[in-house]
């Protein structure tokens, strides 16, 4: 077996990771700068939430609270948005943010947005990459056979190319937050530039996760040809 675990491609490993850490720490500082910021008309996440819907003419989407600190997300299967415990009935810059973003998601859904369609569709492919790509290439490279290898390989690009489709999902729901919370006045300027720079800082974690899955790519193929060689 090569020396996978100690050879000098590790350093892409350590620089996704790097990425990663910095990401999330800068959204997790971001959030929290901005959730002691009260928007000036007072009104809790979910209410904005639910005017947001329904003035998108979504009236089957339910609004529900879950446990954790940005756990947000949209179901788009059980049409339910879920809202954490950071977020559900705050009146903070960020928390709004955070549910306008999700509302952006339900508009996706609701329109046929191409690239949430195609998340949807590869996700089976991505969790099945997921679970299966490394046992596989570590099998590969325990009993030196290439031909795994290069199977749980593929198998990993599923989750990359999984992470690469998640990038305009993202931003275009964050960008429709951004607008609709401007359309309708919600903010005042300095308020909307703080849910910007939240929904910004959550983007980049994205963005950290995309290169730091690649990193580890290029690290796996760079390992197959040499095993090749």
């Amino acid at each position: 077996m090569p020396y996978y675990f100690y050879d000098a491609t590790y350093i892409l490993v350590l620089i996704g990771a790097l990425i990663s850490m910095i990401a999330s720490w800068n959204v997790k500082n971001t959030f929290r700068t901005y959730s002691r910021v009260w928007n000036s008309r007072n009104i809790p996440s979910q209410d904005i939430a639910q005017m947001i819907l329904h003035d998108a003419g979504i009236y089957d989407v339910r609004i529900e609270r879950i446990r954790g600190d940005l756990t947000d997300h949209y179901s788009p299967n059980e049409k339910v948005l879920r809202l954490s415990d950071s977020v559900y009935g705050s009146t903070s810059v960020a928390a709004i943010g955070v549910a306008a973003h999700e509302c952006g998601h339900a508009i996706q859904h609701q329109e046929g947005y191409a690239p949430l369609k195609l998340r949807s569709f590869s996700v089976p492919l991505a969790n099945i990459g997921s679970r299966l790509s490394w046992p596989i290439i570590v099998l590969g490279l325990i009993l030196g056979w290439s031909g795994l290898l290069e199977v749980g390989i593929l198998l990993f690009v599923f989750v990359v190319v999984f992470q690469l489709i998640t990038l305009p999902v993202e931003f275009d729901a964050s960008h429709r937050a951004i607008r609709i919370l401007e359309a309708k006045q919600l903010f005042g300027d300095q308020e909307l530039q703080g849910a910007k720079k939240v929904l910004t800082a959550a983007a980049l974690t994205y963005v950290a996760a995309l290169a730091s899955a690649i990193l580890q790519l290029v690290r796996l193929i760079l390992i197959s040809r040499r095993n090749d060689d």
